[in-house]
């Protein structure tokens, strides 16, 4: 058997080429292919010799075949669409409480009732695109958004707006990890923050333009929203099954399970996550949501009770710091990572954040406030990312398993820092924030130690 190998450094792959002579005498070439500095191997076979293997041989997509400026778009529009549908309810969910005469505390369950879903799935759904592909469990998670929200347009039962915040929930932890993880698979551990940045500005900015987009489609009826995000989910779909690869090969997803498939388990995840070696950045993700859960909860109710703002002067302050962390994540993020690490943007925005939320209590105009803000949006803008990449580049060939876990600390911290920041305001308006700043301060003094 002959070789030879060729490197071609512009698409960072090898090629590795053998003859092989087969027992009837005919000869066929095969094309080992492997994306360097990247953990899944693509192997693609092609027989020009043999006519009958060729039409034989399934079709099989390789990694020199897959370009990330091309895929990450759609993996973008998946992302943006998900969580922009997730907003549109916001402005609605009152309306829609009032006619079915519930209180304000079921707006609260009805919160909740997403996160708890993506809670419990999200490491399992990780596991499962190591194991069944990544695109189809994306395709899978729009599909279920799309059913939810349309359950939601035609509940007549309160029943039937918990079951369609529970899909919602099933949705993201189907679509989330997988995304993270494909992400991974498409990029090189140097590219990584690229991919990170563009794919965290899309699913902040569909939180930020839901709310907006719904309360304007609202105008044309109070269910209209709901039905449009049903339909840009229906477009998602059939877009992801045309134009959305599959970056895994049949060999990876094959070793994949054979270490076993996930078992439905609340706590079991949660204490392997602990035991493993990013335990310490999985703590870092749970504390930076909880973080920003806390603050984004409870700051409408603080400024309005110390400074008598607006609904309208708290929405331009909130949406106008989320788009400029928007702006930063898609423009500067990856500059800034690649220019100091990973590392160093953790500790840096931990500590800033940390100092802003100090900060906030002392200032007292509309513009400080606002500039306050916007400096802890930005922060978070890059501990995001930063975060996402240093994770994905320990997890090897475990990136779903990773980004699983990682979307399941996220989902944590949106369930316990609200519930937290609310008790917490009803003892006084500060301490919310006095405890945002202490638990992001120690936690940016044990990541002194990571190394």
């Amino acid at each position: 058997m002959r070789s030879m190998a060729l490197l071609c450094r512009r698409s960072r792959v090898l090629y590795l080429c053998s003859h092989v002579y087969l027992l009837s005498g005919k000869r066929i070439r095969r094309f080992f292919i492997f994306n360097l500095g990247h953990s899944p191997v693509f192997v693609t076979t092609v027989a020009k010799k043999n006519p009958r293997l060729r039409h034989g041989h399934p079709k099989e997509i390789s990694m020199s075949q897959i370009h990330p400026k091309k895929i990450l778009p759609l993996l973008m529009i998946n992302m943006f669409i998900v969580m922009l549908g997730v907003g549109l309810v916001t402005p609605i969910l009152p309306a829609l409480i009032t006619d079915f005469g519930a209180s304000g505390q079921t707006i609260g369950f009805l919160v909740a009732a997403y996160g708890i879903t993506q809670f419990v799935l999200s490491p399992i759904t990780g596991k499962l695109s190591d194991q069944y592909g990544r695109k189809l469990l994306i395709v899978a998670g729009v599909a279920v958004f799309a059913l939810a929200k349309i359950i939601f347009a035609i509940g007549s039962e309160l029943w039937m707006l918990y079951g369609s915040r529970l899909l919602e929930g099933v949705a993201a932890a189907l679509l989330v990890p997988p995304i993270m993880a494909y992400v991974a698979d498409i990029t090189t551990t140097e590219e990584r923050a690229k991919g990170n940045g563009p794919l965290g500005a899309a699913m902040s900015l569909g939180f930020v333009i839901g709310p907006g987009l719904g309360g304007l489609l609202a105008g044309y009826g109070l269910r209209v929203p709901l039905y449009a995000a049903a339909g840009a989910a229906v477009v998602a779909v059939v877009i992801s099954v045309i134009g959305l690869p599959e970056p895994l090969s049949k060999e990876d997803m094959i070793a994949a399970r054979a270490k076993g498939t996930p078992k439905l388990s609340i706590l079991r995840p949660y204490a392997d996550s602990l035991k493993s070696n990013y335990a310490a950045l999985y703590m870092i993700v749970f504390v930076m949501t909880f973080g920003l859960a806390n603050f984004e909860s409870v700051f409408g109710l603080y400024v309005t009770n110390r400074f008598q703002f607006t609904p309208q002067a708290i929405s331009v302050i909130l949406t106008a710091g989320a788009v400029i962390g928007v702006g930063m994540q898609a423009l500067l993020v990856a500059r800034v990572i690649k220019a100091f690490g990973e590392q160093r943007v953790i500790q840096a925005s931990l500590l800033f954040t940390s100092f802003a939320f100090a900060v906030l209590l002392l200032v007292r105009s509309f513009w400080t406030i606002f500039l306050v803000t916007s400096c802890i949006f930005f922060a978070m803008s890059l501990l995001r990312p930063a975060l996402n990449t240093r994770i994905s580049k320990m997890a090897g060939n475990e990136q779903g398993a990773a980004a699983g876990m990682n979307n399941a600390y996220i989902s944590l911290g949106n369930i316990l820092g609200p519930s937290l920041a609310g008790l917490l305001f009803d003892v006084n308006v500060v301490w919310p924030f006095l405890a945002g700043c202490f638990i992001l301060l120690v936690t940016f003094l044990m990541t002194l130690r990571l190394k």
